[in-house]
């Protein structure tokens, strides 16, 4: 039963009592009754009037209750004429302006903060109370390699991607330099901020990736050009040097001279490959820009498996190719780009040594269209992978760190975005990212 119920129950038993109470007069008093009855007429419309604007006050009250509950922010109040009402109806509309322009400036600033998330060129993973990924903005998209979908509502350790397995062993507020496969290096920064009075956490990360190949890229042409200039005057001056010996053995004993000329001819022989090897490592310094053209990835590729053909045979690899779709032409240098695929092809049939397996796959997906070289070697640590595309690191005994350092520079020349995906026992595939012509 509700309020005004009972009030008005309340007056109607009252003026019951007050109408047997005439009766009683009337029988005594008759002329009394005209007066009790419009007596009695006008309390129990003054009460009636009073209970109104009483419970008028509760229903304005309950009215602004209810809007506050839905967030309506925007209905207000008129004064009624009444002063207690309305010093009631002045404070709820000042309390809603109050409300309505602290929302307007929520609104504005959540708005302008993801304008500078979006536009922000560090990634920032934000999380939930429960280690859950709660927003992500673009630039988390390129470092991951991951839609924003599909980092949502996931914890890092359900990302199953090894960069995202060494994150949560960042302490809050420290930072760190991870290195990932192909030569990529990302600074990871942990911080926390309050919501609601409890902890929650977020990480900036920063692509150092460019800034510090440019910067070794600097420093290791200086080195290159200098070691170039001083190596092939050099060996010039000293080959010549030595061929003018050649010339005395005949001077020597019969039993000197082909010792002589034998010593003579590997000291020259290591000098010619003293200067290739420095010729090799001035290419890549020295190396032009990429003369775009319309090619086919499809046959470029078809070509090199005839040139590798033979090598494969005797190592007993097979051959195979995974066609999800044929890429569109695609604009490169193709005589660089040979370069490229030759030297991933030779790694891999080096990787699997004797029988195994090299898969062509070439398809189209959210990042664009690509091709991935895999193989059925040893697979590659993750502590190698970070040094891979290092300059003039190798895993081969007799290495020179070029061949991958000129893979990675005829990419990046082109715009092309390349992965390697391995782990040590399971395959290892190279996968490069197109831009379509």
């Amino acid at each position: 039963m509700t309020l005004r119920t009972k009030f008005i129950l309340y007056l109607l038993l009252l003026h019951t009592v007050f109408v047997g109470l005439s009766l009683a007069v009337f029988f005594f008093y008759p002329i009394w009754l005209f007066f009790l009855e419009s007596l009695f007429l006008i309390t129990l419309l003054y009460g009636l009037r009073l209970i109104n604007s009483f419970f008028g006050s509760l229903n304005l009250i309950k009215t602004g209750t209810k809007f506050i509950a839905e967030q309506d922010f925007t209905s207000r109040f008129p004064e009624v004429g009444q002063e207690e009402i309305d010093q009631l109806i002045n404070v709820y509309n000042k309390m809603i302006d109050q409300l309505k322009n602290e929302r307007i400036q929520l609104q504005e600033q959540n708005f302008f903060l993801d304008k500078i998330l979006a536009a922000s060129p560090s990634g920032i993973l934000i999380f939930d109370f429960d280690g859950k990924i709660s927003s992500a903005n673009p630039s988390v998209e390129k470092i991951l390699q991951s839609l924003k979908q599909d980092l949502i509502g996931k914890s890092l350790e359900e990302l199953n991607k090894p960069f995202c397995q060494v994150l949560p062993e960042i302490e809050t507020y420290q930072a760190r330099v991870i290195s990932l496969a192909a030569g990529r290096r990302i600074k990871c920064q942990r911080l926390e901020f309050f919501d609601r009075g409890f902890p929650r956490h977020f990480f900036l990360l920063q692509e150092l990736t460019e800034e510090l190949q440019q910067s070794e890229k600097a420093a290791y042409e200086k080195l290159i050009r200098m070691m170039s200039h001083e190596v092939n005057n050099s060996i010039a001056a000293t080959n010549s040097l030595l061929n003018s010996c050649l010339n005395y053995k005949e001077q020597l004993n019969l039993d000197d001279q082909e010792d002589f000329e034998t010593a003579l001819k590997v000291i020259i022989s290591r000098t010619a490959q003293l200067n290739t090897f420095m010729n090799s490592l001035a290419e890549v310094v020295r190396l032009p820009n990429p003369k775009l053209s319309p090619t086919n990835v499809k046959e470029l590729l078809e070509t090199l498996e005839i040139l590798l053909r033979s090598e494969c045979q005797k190592r007993s690899i097979d051959w195979h190719w995974e066609i999800v779709k044929t890429p569109k032409l695609v604009g490169m240098d193709k005589i660089q780009m040979q370069q490229v695929f030759v030297n991933i092809l030779k790694n891999a049939i080096e990787a699997i040594e004797n029988k195994g397996s090299i898969t062509i796959k070439l398809g189209e997906n959210e990042q664009g269209s690509f091709v991935s070289i895999i193989d059925s070697g040893k697979g590659i640590s993750s502590e190698v992978q970070a040094k891979l595309f290092t300059p003039f690191f190798s895993t081969k005994d007799n290495g020179q760190g070029i061949g991958l350092m000129l893979v990675k520079e005829i990419l990046s020349n082109h715009h092309f975005r390349f992965s390697l995906e391995s782990d040590v026992g399971g395959p290892t595939q190279f996968t490069i990212f197109f831009q379509n012509h």
